[in-house]
């Protein structure tokens, strides 16, 4: 029992087996580019992709997203990831791009 339990947790075992799909067309929106690339587990969706700008040159910045949403279709999770993360540009901005607090001074 707690075999499967650890499993689980630490991403073995097949029953909620959890992989990456392959990325959607990016979406611009206000300068920004988000890309959807849900996580697939269990036959749903997690809302999941990265949202980048670009600096010049060469030079961009990325927001890793990750949200708990689950939804059935594909289709559905590249919309649901993309209305969150305009509405989550226009609430942080080019403070998502900002270093966490929470991990500064630790180690």
């Amino acid at each position: 029992m707690f075999k499967k339990l650890f499993s689980g947790l630490l991403g073995g075992g097949s029953d909620g087996a959890t992989s990456q799909s392959q990325a959607a067309e990016p979406v611009e929106y206000k300068g920004y580019l988000i890309t959807s690339q849900p996580d697939s587990q269990s036959g749903q969706y997690r809302v999941s992709g990265t949202i980048r700008r670009s600096q010049g040159e060469g030079d961009d910045l990325e927001h890793r997203f990750e949200r708990s949403d689950m939804v059935p279709s594909r289709e559905a999770c590249d919309a649901l990831m993309v209305s969150k993360s305009q509405r989550y540009i226009d609430e942080v901005g080019d403070d998502m791009f900002a270093p966490d607090p929470r991990h500064e001074g630790n180690g």
